[in-house]
This record gives structure tokens, sequence and C-alpha cells, in this order.
């Protein structure tokens, strides 16, 4: 296993054919022209990584107080699933506090822009990728499983599959948490900001079948209610998705092992659609 520090890479897109050969655990520097600023990511690629091949790619998101070292730090484990799948894992900085929005109140904050349109780019010009929607996924954790499904809904032609793990899929409860009227103004000024910035309030853009969802959550998780609402509204709306509760609460414990399942739900999709193409 190599160890996540190993590399730092400064990419730009002039570097494409050195940056194409190398396979392992990157750290890599992008630029972020909506931002102003410089936001680093970790790229894991397959040992048997090669220019010859397209691989899918995974952006796994980090949680509040996070960062883009968090999930290869605490879930070293996911280094050896890129392998087994052979696919791409991306975990970006999200700041430790953004929740991925585009930040109405802050405009050093939008991380929407960033992830959909500018580390996209990215990734696809800098490592041999499946360009497309479904050769691209995207799942986090917390404030991260959030933003997974969040920027998922609302840019069904860039993902192709989303999954949450202990997601704050819906923010309407928590008013004083983890600094998001610092970014979206307080709810009972802005309540309108706070329905259309929650998972909750992108569910009318789904249609049946238009997005496979996988999501997970911990009976002992204190999202799991929210969780628990996603699951029965979009049962009532009759959109197909993989719903888990199961023993576990807000920790590491739950995600080391709840990732294992969602990147082989991930490798499934993948799968069936390279065979559909082919057919």
């Amino acid at each position: 296993m190599l160890p996540y520090k190993k590399r730092l890479l400064f990419i730009l897109p002039i570097l494409f054919l050195t940056v194409s050969s190398f396979a392992g655990v990157d750290t890599v520097a992008t630029f972020s022209k909506v931002m102003n600023k410089e936001i680093k990511a970790v790229v894991i690629t397959p040992e048997s990584y090669t220019v010859s091949k397209e691989y899918p790619v995974v952006f796994l998101l980090h949680g509040y107080s996070g960062n883009y070292a968090s999930w290869i730090k605490n879930a070293p484990n996911i280094e050896g699933l890129a392998e087994q799948y052979e696919m791409i894992l991306v975990s970006p900085d999200g700041n430790f506090d953004s929740w991925y929005w585009d930040s109405p109140v802050d405009p050093s904050s939008k991380y929407e822009t960033y992830i959909t349109e500018e580390l996209i780019s990215f990734v696809d010009q800098n490592y041999s990728t499946m360009a497309r929607k479904d050769g691209r996924a995207i799942t986090g954790l917390s404030m991260g499983g959030h933003g997974a499904l969040y920027l998922a809904i609302r840019h069904q032609d860039i993902f192709g599959v989303a999954g949450s793990q202990s997601g704050g899929v819906d923010i309407s409860p928590f008013p004083e948490n983890w600094n998001m009227k610092s970014y979206l103004g307080t709810k009972a000024e802005f309540p309108e900001r706070w329905e259309t910035r929650s998972v909750m309030g992108q569910l009318h853009l789904l249609s049946k079948n238009s997005l496979p969802l996988i999501i997970h959550c911990g009976t002992d998780d204190f999202f799991y209610q929210v969780n628990l609402k996603l699951h029965e509204e979009l049962t009532y709306l009759n959109i197909p998705h993989s719903f888990t509760s199961n023993p576990g609460g807000h920790t590491w414990d739950y995600w080391r092992e709840s990732v294992q399942y969602q990147l082989l739900y991930f490798h499934n999709y993948f799968e069936e659609k390279a065979k559909n193409q082919k057919n």
C-alpha cells in the first residue's frame, strides 16, 4: 500500500502525458478560477492503471471538519477496492464546512461549481477516464453524503449513479449546527434557501430510474431519522433506490464497511452500462 503523501503533484492540463503515466495515490493541487484559490484532492488509481484503458471514476466527499485526505487516512481499504474494481477514486477538499453548495452569502465558497465544472474537467484531462455520466459516480459521508446526493440530483447529466453514507440529507432540523448559517444566512430569515439547498428539497428533480441511488445510515446515528425520512419519501415518489439501515453510529468503523458495499454497487452499475454499450 502506498502512503497517501507519497506524491504531491501540481498538475496542469498541459502536463497530461506526464501525469497519466503515474499510478497509485496522488495528492494533486488544482486551481479553482471560480473561487480564486488552490484546492487539493487525493486521486487513487489502481496499480494496474494504464493510459491505454479508460476507467470509471468515483468521487468520495469528506464530512464536516474533514479534508481531502480524510478518506485515505481513515479508510485505507479504499486503495485495494480501487484495484479490485479497476476504478479511479477522487477525494477533493470541500473545505471543512462548505456543505458543497454554491453559497448565496459567501462568494468564496462555490463548491458545487468547482466540483461539477472544474474538478471533473481536470480529472478527465489528466487521467484516462470514462468521461461520461455512465462512467462517473459520487458518494460521501455525513456532510459529504448530503453533498453527493445534492450534486448528483442537480447534475444528472454529469453523474450516472450516487450514494450517501450517514448523510445530512435534510438540513432543516439543524438550523444552528455545523456553521451552515454562515453560508446560507439564518433559517428564520431565509427559509427558502434552507429548503432548496437540502437533498429533500431536490427530490422533485428525480424521475423513475433516472438516477440509481444507494443510501446507508446506522440506526444509532444522529442522522438516522432524516435518512429514514428520505427513504420513505423516495418510496412514496416511486423512485427506486437501495436503502440500508443497520446497527452503527456516525463513525469511521461504519463508513469503512459501508464504502465497500457502495463501491461494489457502483462497479456493478459501470459493468452493466459497459455491457449494454457493447450489445
